[in-house]
């Protein structure tokens, strides 16, 4: 290297237009990867779909609701699980993104950029928007399904709706990236995966009530109370009616930022959990 050669050009690449550039280039190869897996996103709409158009047909007359927050009136069983439906394609996208995530972080791309002179939280971070970017994607596809079934959602609840989904999908993200930290084998996360998602998922206010949870069982009434993934839906429900519950939106936030604090910390290569088990593909971190 000449004397008169500058770094600057070379420190530059960290400043925020590097960040920007990496943002952008994981967001960019995750929508790639979406638009290019056509059965992931007609899978990801299967199970809402069905769930609202045969089981909740079924469920109509038997499963009664009363007038509850925001609901200003009765409403038909459908139009209750809409909200939860939506929140339930984010959370299988968040633990797809994770599954994604334990490849990439082993043979794939991450395998490089773990290494690169970026920090790993931010890397981490941009990984985590571009999964929420695929599953809002997913989400308001399905709800624009839903509303030719007469869901009763006022058309100013999509736009409102739209930071409640950012923050249930940055939560659900983070949970996701965190158990990613903690598996190195593709075929241990789909243990760990229905072993999130289930009891998650039925576990919440998405299927029914809590008041309904409550007359049968204390017990699982609770359990479904300090469930996040509750706090998630409740926080869009509310939003699609144009309602603000501050108790879920800090429930979700609190546990969205404590769960990425813990997977930055997880995938340190000095003290986290991939530094006690050598690093990706056993290597040094």
């Amino acid at each position: 290297m000449s004397a008169g050669t500058s770094l600057t050009p070379v420190r530059g690449r960290l400043d925020a237009g590097g960040y920007l550039i990496a943002l952008m280039g994981i967001v960019r190869r995750e929508l790639l990867r979406f638009f290019n897996q056509k059965e992931r996103f007609f899978s990801a709409l299967v199970r809402p779909l069905v769930w609202l158009f045969i089981f909740a047909a079924g469920f109509r007359n038997t499963l009664g609701l009363s007038i509850t927050p925001p609901y200003e009136t009765y409403v038909l069983y459908e139009v209750y699980v809409v909200p939860g439906l939506a929140v339930m394609i984010q959370l299988f996208n968040g633990m797809q993104s994770s599954l994604s995530m334990v490849y990439d972080r082993e043979v794939g791309s991450m395998r490089v950029l773990l290494t690169s002179p970026y920090p790993r939280w931010s890397l981490l971070l941009a990984k985590l928007i571009a999964g929420v970017i695929v599953s809002l994607i997913q989400a308001y596809v399905f709800l624009a399904i839903a509303s030719f079934f007469e869901t009763d959602i006022p058309w100013s609840g999509y736009l409102l709706a739209l930071p409640a989904f950012l923050a249930s999908g940055l939560m659900l993200g983070a949970i996701g990236l965190f158990l990613s930290s903690l598996v190195r084998q593709l075929e241990n996360f789909a243990s760990v995966m229905n072993f999130v998602i289930f009891p998650m998922f039925f576990a919440s206010s998405a299927l029914y009530p809590l008041w309904r949870v409550n007359e049968s069982s204390a017990t699982l009434y609770w359990i479904c109370q300090i469930n996040p993934f509750t706090h998630a839906v409740e926080l869009v429900r509310f939003a699609l009616y144009g309602a603000f519950n501050p108790v879920s939106c800090a429930v979700v936030v609190g546990t969205g930022v404590a769960f990425f604090v813990m997977a930055v910390a997880a995938y340190d290569p000095g003290r986290g959990l991939l530094a006690r088990r050598g690093g990706p593909a056993g290597e040094a971190g």
